[in-house]
This record gives structure tokens, C-alpha cells and sequence, in this order.
């Protein structure tokens, strides 16, 4: 008889919310990042936050701003550890002249969205995105309350 292969939990570390009710997202990209060993056990632990972090693009690169990614007790006992410290991120050179167009563009960001395991690497996904105005923003939470009600009702007519 062949064992089953136990259920695989949801791989996603960390989301960024915020960025999908601040933004209009554009192109995805995925991203490996650059972490020391323990930023990579707190990770696993689920210590890490996204919300306010964002991608800046200098000299060629592409660097993680503001993650926050909390030390574990036993870690920070031998270890100077930093929660909040750029991170480089890790795209193909077609890649990051991509990302460096479009945020030249004016009114055009890049945001992480999530962070992800895939296998035993971190990933980052990055999106290109255009800010919302208060009006846009408002026009969504409408959408997404309509959305949420017609649910409500298809259920209780079902």
C-alpha cells in the first residue's frame, strides 16, 4: 500500500494587505531574498510583517525596505540582529531594467506583496503599481461589500 503524502500547509509567510487596497497592482515578478540564518528560523516561526515594507531600485539592484522580521529569544543571545535591515532582493538583470522603467514612469511604485516559501527558498512577490486616489479606494471597499453581500444571499436562497 503507498503512503499518502501528508497535506501541505499554506506556504505563505507574510502579506502586504495594504498594498492591495493602496495600490492598483500591475506586473508580478518573483523575487529570492537575501536573509541570514536567523532571520530564516524566525521566518519559519512566523515572525516576519510586511505592511509597510517596499522595493527600492539603486545602482542596478533591488534592495527590501521595511521588513520587519522579529529575532527569536534563543537567536539573539549570540547574534547582533537587526529586524528592520535592507535586504537585497534577487532578479535577472532583464528583470530589474523592467522595474527600473516602470517606477521612472511618474505615479508608479514597487511593492512586495507576500512573502513565500517555495521549497526550502524565500520568495518575494513584487508587483509594479500605481497609487489609488481616495475615490478608488472607496469604489473597491463598495465592490467588495456588494461581492460580500450577494454571497450572503446566494447562501440563504440555496
Amino acid at each position: 500500500m503507498a503512503k499518502k503524502k501528508p497535506k501541505q500547509a499554506d506556504n505563505t509567510i507574510a502579506q502586504n494587505k495594504k498594498a492591495r487596497h493602496d495600490y492598483h497592482l500591475g506586473e508580478k515578478f518573483e523575487a529570492g531574498v537575501v536573509l541570514r540564518g536567523w532571520e530564516v528560523k524566525a521566518l519559519r516561526n512566523g515572525k516576519g510583517q510586511i505592511v509597510d515594507s517596499y522595493v527600492l531600485l539603486k545602482d542596478g539592484e533591488a534592495y527590501l525596505l521595511g521588513t520587519h522580521i522579529e529575532p527569536l529569544k534563543t537567536v539573539s543571545t549570540h547574534h547582533i540582529t537587526d529586524p528592520t535591515r535592507t535586504r537585497k532582493l534577487l532578479l535577472n538583470k532583464r528583470e530589474l531594467a523592467k522595474l527600473h522603467d516602470a517606477v521612472a514612469k511618474e505615479g508608479q511604485a514597487c511593492v512586495c506583496t507576500a512573502l513565500y516559501w517555495k521549497n526550502h527558498l524565500v520568495k518575494a512577490a513584487i508587483h509594479i503599481a500605481k497609487g489609488k486616489q481616495q475615490h478608488d479606494k472607496r469604489a473597491t471597499e463598495k465592490d467588495r461589500d456588494w461581492d460580500r453581500e450577494k454571497q450572503r444571499l446566494a447562501r440563504q436562497h440555496n
